[in-house]
């Protein structure tokens, strides 16, 4: 009995499986659906697209035209598609390899003249009895500023129709678009280089003439102390003047920012007070190099030194759940916010000319800085990660910046 009763339990269930199973296909088919051929033609448009526009955004040569010529010549439906440079074939998907020599010549006459050209079967003459290349269409392709960088050669097994001739032209144009934003993407890279050499050369003469002098004065009197702090000031410039990496750590920073702070300390004795007040939590997010650096000098600089009797400079790096917040602050002399703005203003419509340390100029000093930072850290996160500044005459100066954990294509040493 007992067995009947297992034989037909197990009925049951493979049956109520099966009818699962059947119900579950149905739902599958119906989810499928409700898709048309129109939104599925679109899909697969943009999908090709997006894998030929990765590789055109790292520029045009023969590694970025190999990956995405095949993904080109699907958009445009050619029998074959070939890229070039101003001078050369850099890839060929398809049919026309045999024609290269034809097309190259072809696709450099459309470089010179900036002009789209039809080529028939008179151009593409070949000995090849069974040669199936009927024509071709030559489109350049434009970069930055309109500035022609290549052609597009869609290669045709039959006399090009209108509609090949239109998907080419238009094809190129927007290949053409991926090239540009690749050069604004080499540009923004350059520009930034350039902005922390910038800051390098605001923040290296003053303070290494600094440096030396009060390292000279422990020579003679505190032999130790003197080679002490020169092995600080040499981790502190191979630091500072690294050659590779927008990017580092908020550790790597502060360790900077400690050899900084143990020289300066070194200059003006019991006069220059130090709080820190870091989450160990935050200490591995990455921010743009010499980010939080210039603002700590910036403190001792502008504010502390122009104070008399003891000054305190406060940093402080808190965990805030999906960002990091950093304040770096000082008791100092402060300045007029209407001055502090002007400045600035000043500075990003101008070249803004610094003056020498000390000078008349040397609140530009700061303002080079602040800037630069700030304008650093937005290219870098997005405009509402810019810095924020509180100051007033007499008051100090507190600066204060957020920081994303985790941001898209940032990583420390990139």
């Amino acid at each position: 009995m007992s067995g009947n009763v297992s034989a037909g339990l197990a009925v049951v269930a493979l049956v109520t499986a099966l009818v699962a199973a059947l119900f579950g296909v149905g739902r599958l088919r119906a989810r499928r659906g409700i898709a048309t051929a129109t939104q599925r033609a679109t899909y697969e448009v943009l999908h090709t697209a997006g894998l030929a526009a990765a590789p055109l955004r790292t520029g045009l040569d023969e590694t970025g035209a190999g990956k995405a010529v095949r993904h080109l010549r699907a958009l445009v439906g050619a029998a074959g598609l070939a890229l070039t440079d101003r001078d050369d074939l850099l890839a060929l998907d398809g049919r026309g390899a045999h024609h290269a020599d034809q097309l190259r010549a072809a696709a450099r006459k459309a470089v010179a003249a900036g002009r789209s050209t039809v080529l028939g079967e008179a151009e593409l003459r070949c000995d090849r009895v069974d040669c199936p290349v009927r024509g071709a269409v030559v489109a350049p392709l434009r970069g930055p500023d309109g500035r022609v960088v290549g052609a597009l050669v869609a290669v045709a097994d039959e006399a090009p129709a209108p509609g090949l001739v239109q998907a080419t032209l238009e094809t190129a144009d927007w290949a053409g678009d991926q090239l540009a934003l690749a050069e604004l993407d080499s540009s923004r890279e350059r520009l930034a280089r350039a902005e922390v050499r910038a800051l390098r050369a605001q923040i290296s003469p003053h303070f290494i003439y600094n440096a030396l002098t009060a390292i000279a004065s422990f020579v003679r009197t505190d032999p130790e102390r003197a080679r002490e702090l020169i092995l600080e000031f040499a981790e502190f410039t191979r630091y500072s003047f690294r050659a590779h990496g927008e990017f580092t750590t908020l550790a790597e920073e502060l360790r900077s920012i400690d050899r900084y702070l143990t020289i300066e300390r070194a200059r003006f004795g019991d006069r220059l007070q130090v709080r820190l007040q870091i989450a160990p939590e935050v200490l591995p997010v990455t921010l743009p190099f010499l980010c939080l650096q210039p603002l700590v000098e910036n403190a001792v600089r502008h504010g502390l030194s122009r104070k008399p009797g003891t000054g305190m400079v406060s940093i402080e790096a808190r965990d805030a759940g999906a960002e990091c917040h950093i304040t770096v602050e000082d008791d100092g002399v402060g300045m007029d916010p209407a001055t502090l703005t002007a400045g600035i203003a000043e500075l990003a419509g101008e070249s803004g000319a610094m003056g020498a340390p000390g000078g008349p100029g040397d609140d530009a000093g700061q303002h080079v800085g602040l800037s630069n930072v700030d304008e650093r850290l937005r290219s870098a996160f997005g405009d509402q990660f810019g810095l924020v500044v509180e100051t007033g005459l007499g008051s100090g100066t507190k600066v204060s910046m957020r920081i994303p954990k985790f941001h898209p294509g940032v990583r420390a040493g990139s």
